[in-house]
Formats: C-alpha cells, structure tokens, sequence
C-alpha cells in the first residue's frame, strides 16, 4: 500500500506529479507516464468498447492528446490519472459515436483471449468472462464505466467524478446502483 502525501487543503497529493513536471519541461520524459498507464487505458477503452482494434485505436489518440496537452495540465485537484482517463472517455465517446454510423460487433461476439492452462479451466472462466460481460452490457453507460474505472482501473470515486463529469457523491449512488444491478442481472 502506498501512502500520498495529504496537502494543505487535506487532498493527496498526486503521486505522479513529478513525471508530470518532467514531461512538462521534456516530451521524451512522458514515456514513463505512457508506460504507467498503457495497460490501464487500454483496458478501459477495451471494455466499453468491446472490440480490440477501436480500443487500440482510442487508446493511442488518448495518449497522443495527453502529450499534445501535457503543459496545460494542472494540479488543480484532479490527480494526473484522473485527467488522463477524462481523454480516454472522450475518445471512447467518439469512437461510439462513430459506430452509430456504421456496424459495430456485439461484445459476446467477441473472442476470449486464451491462456495455455487447464482447458476445463478456461472454458470455466471463459463462460464466466461471457457472464459478466453480458451482465455489464445490461447497465447503463455511466453505471458500466463507474464499474469500469472503479474495479478495473482501480480509480477512486473522486477521480471518477473528474473523468465522467460528476460529484464525488454521485458517482458511489451511480457505482451502488450499478453492483445492485449487476449483481441482480448474474443472479437470473
């Protein structure tokens, strides 16, 4: 467990405020921030999106736009990752936007990834990854990406709220109603 430290005004600090500066002063130095965070994007764009291809693509026009905006962030509140995962739902909103234009995959249509292991094992996972992926599609967006961000990406309410554009508060009534939700839509 890491602990920030706590600022004047009883917020954490940002833990990745130093690579920020770095980055700030010298583009090549935003490869540690890329490098921190690229797995964690993808994985959100990934999942709200469904589809490998456009979640590669949102995830690289999410980092483009970060180094292209990286002078004008600030630390104003909102931790680093928060403002980086606020451009990944900006892109993934894009990305479904242009999707109503066109035909998109279902997400149970797409594969599993495979590992070599037990085969009854995987198919068990499997099944259960097909599980909760239907469940998940069932809910809401705003509820889906709180699940997303919180248990995926591991973000806290408040940086929610900065990435989704809402209260700290409302976004643990949106994640309650979402786990409630889900956990009725895996019971039937």
């Amino acid at each position: 467990m890491t602990i920030e430290p706590i600022r004047q005004d009883g917020t954490t600090a940002d833990a990745d405020l130093g690579d920020v500066r770095a980055a700030q002063r010298d583009r090549a130095a935003f490869g540690a921030l890329y490098r921190r965070y690229i797995d964690r994007v993808y994985g959100y764009c990934f999942y709200l999106l469904g589809d490998h291809h456009d979640a590669e693509d949102a995830t690289e026009r999410t980092f483009l736009a970060a180094l292209g905006a990286i002078e004008r962030y600030r630390d104003e509140g909102a931790s680093f990752r928060a403002w980086l995962f606020r451009i990944a739902h900006n892109q993934v909103a894009n990305t479904l936007r242009g999707r109503a234009r066109r035909h998109a995959t279902p997400l149970d249509d797409v594969p599993e990834p495979m590992v070599d292991d037990d085969p009854a094992g995987l198919v068990g996972l499997a099944e259960e990854t097909r599980r909760l992926r239907r469940a998940l599609a069932t809910l809401p967006e705003d509820r889906r990406q709180v699940v997303i961000l919180r248990f995926v990406d591991g973000l806290s309410a408040r940086e929610i709220g900065v990435v989704l554009g809402r209260s700290e508060g409302a976004v643990r009534v949106l994640q309650h109603r979402a786990l409630r939700q889900l956990a009725q839509a895996l019971r039937s």
